[in-house]
């Protein structure tokens, strides 16, 4: 994440996905933004939409609110005013810069853990998404999710969101061959995926995670309009091997 995407099209679609998986609060969020600095880009310039409310207003009146204040002045196209707006009712936030440095990372890693102990949901917010061939401690790692570290917080009892720009392949075999992955290290987990335009998030809700997540996450997929964000339910391990 980057100061810089705060308040686009992409934005909006994920905070929108954030307030309904909060079941109003209900269920503890934690938003690790993975920050990392402005790279001088035109990335987060996807912001049209807001000048059109009669498209767009209706999906999450509030939501739209709150992102045409924050990003109708420079000063304010910061995550500090998500963060004051409350936008995510009653979630808690990690917003320390993520380095690219390998022990650097490990200790922010575990000061998030540290944060986020009493989450029932935690949300990765990494630039492009799930780590790909780029070893951790090299330049630009930062802009990735190890799978060591959704295994992590998956083992210490969180259910996770995951932030997934997609690349340049076809989506169906990619959907397919991220969530083997995710399944890989989070045994037990029932995956659904949440798709934009760009983006797909995935959330794994932990088996012993409250009811209340799995409906909120049920309620999501059926609530929310797919021309917005499309939710779909992958199953989960034991779907898989009883199939």
């Amino acid at each position: 994440m980057k100061h810089q995407y705060v308040g686009d099209i992409s934005d909006y679609r994920k905070y929108a996905l954030l307030r309904a998986l909060s079941g109003g609060g209900v269920n503890r969020v934690g938003v690790c933004w993975m920050l990392t600095p402005s790279d001088g880009s035109s990335d987060g310039g996807k912001l049209a939409y807001l000048k059109q409310p009669e498209r767009y207003r209706h999906f999450d009146p509030e939501l739209f609110d709150i992102l045409a204040h924050a990003a109708s002045e420079p000063d304010r196209r910061r995550l500090q005013s998500i963060e004051d707006s409350g936008a995510i009712p009653n979630a808690s936030y990690y917003n320390d810069m993520l380095p690219d440095d390998a022990a650097c990372r490990t200790a922010f890693m575990e000061r998030c853990a540290s944060e986020f102990r009493d989450a029932e949901l935690v949300f990765f917010d990494p630039d492009n998404g799930l780590e790909v061939s780029l070893p951790k401690g090299r330049k630009n790692s930062s802009k990735y999710l190890y799978l060591d570290e959704v295994a992590a917080f998956y083992e210490a009892g969180k259910s996770l969101l995951i932030y997934q720009h997609f690349p340049h392949v076809e989506r169906r075999t990619f959907i397919t061959a991220s969530a083997s992955r995710l399944h890989a290290v989070a045994a037990g987990a029932a995956v659904w995926t949440l798709t934009t335009a760009h983006v797909v998030f995935f959330l794994l809700v932990h088996p012993e995670s409250p009811t209340r997540l799995a409906i909120a996450a049920m309620e999501a997929c059926n609530n929310i309009d797919p021309v917005f964000v499309r939710g779909e339910y992958l199953g989960c391990r034991r779907d898989a091997a009883n199939n």
